[in-house]
């Protein structure tokens, strides 16, 4: 488990340094001058070189890149190129909002799919686990911006028991206010990947559910709940574990459009505006700062799934 776990950390090192190699050269491909941007519109030929002198961008490429990513690793994400604010501090503030709207919407997503999904998969000869599984389809169709504003017109505006928008200027200074902030998003975002891990659930237990070995344990003497619950979880997990890897993903995309209807300042509203401004310093440290999440999580999938799959023992 040990040279497994070391090769995946090796392989996981190796994807992120391909990553920011790609996000750094990608980004410098993109149309515009950074040091016109910042001298503005009236600024003189030899203004806007001192300028690119003083950002670093008449360095050579390579020599751009191991500055950036030497300060990374130091945990120096940079300073803006048009204020001068550092990158890790800001990204910091916004992972305030942004990290609790994904764990929030993932929690919720997780307590809807997997009861339900059990449930409809028990139940998906009768009228009521059909009906539960037409209404996820139904959940998978709705578009997440017009979810969100359904939401607000009922909790905001017609209730006005939850706010439609913002979030406080304190941030986490007071809980309760948080929290009642981030209700509604994570409700919008827990709703769309709740329908979609309902149906991986649903198929996982249905796989499982007419096994020889739930037979078997059914004819011992367990009921199928609790055949199930023993013995049918444990197989039907492999699957759903790895779905909800790649759902994350989706996940963190998702969460960059909820962002900017409810006008939260989170990382995806940042990111939004940093390209707007091609602040490149600041817009390539919250992509390497996505795709290290995707790939982490990734990662922690892939050694769960090696612990909970009995068939991937042998080659642990």
């Amino acid at each position: 488990m040990l040279w497994y776990l070391m090769r995946r950390a090796g392989l996981l090192l190796l994807s992120l340094t391909v990553a920011s190699v790609l996000i750094f050269g990608m980004l410098r491909l993109l149309p515009g001058d950074v040091a016109a941007t910042v001298a503005g519109l009236q600024a003189t030929p030899e203004q806007i070189a001192a300028i690119r002198t003083d950002l670093g961008l008449d360095r050579s490429l390579p020599a751009q890149y191991l500055s950036w990513i030497g300060g990374v690793f130091n945990g120096d994400f940079g300073h803006s190129q048009l204020n001068g604010t550092s990158v890790g501090a800001e990204l910091e503030q916004k992972l305030a909002v942004t990290g609790p709207l994904i764990i929030g919407a993932l929690l919720i997503a997780l307590g809807l799919a997997i009861p339900l999904g059990t449930w409809a998969a028990v139940r998906h000869r009768s009228r009521t686990g059909e009906a539960a599984n037409a209404v996820s389809q139904l959940g998978i169709a709705i578009p997440g911006l017009w979810l969100a504003m359904l939401l607000i017109l009922v909790f905001a505006v017609e209730l006005k028991v939850l706010p439609a928008q913002g979030f406080p200027a304190d941030r986490w200074a007071d809980p309760g206010v948080a929290i009642r902030s981030l209700i509604l998003p994570c409700v919008t975002l827990g709703i769309s990947e709740g329908a979609v891990l309902f149906r991986f659930v649903r198929s996982a237990i249905l796989g499982v559910l007419y096994s020889e070995y739930l037979r078997t344990a059914r004819a011992k003497g367990l009921t199928r709940t609790q055949a199930l619950v023993r013995h049918g979880f444990r197989n039907a997990a492999p699957s759903v574990v790895s779905i909800l890897g790649l759902q994350f993903a989706v996940l963190i995309v998702g969460a960059v459009v909820i962002e900017r209807v409810f006008t939260l300042p989170g990382v995806g509203s940042m990111l939004l505006s940093d390209v707007a401004n091609r602040d490149l310093v600041k817009v390539q440290g919250e992509v390497l700062l996505i795709v290290s999440a995707v790939l982490a999580i990734g990662f922690a999938v892939d050694i769960v799934h090696r612990l909970i799959d009995p068939r991937l023992e042998a080659t642990l």
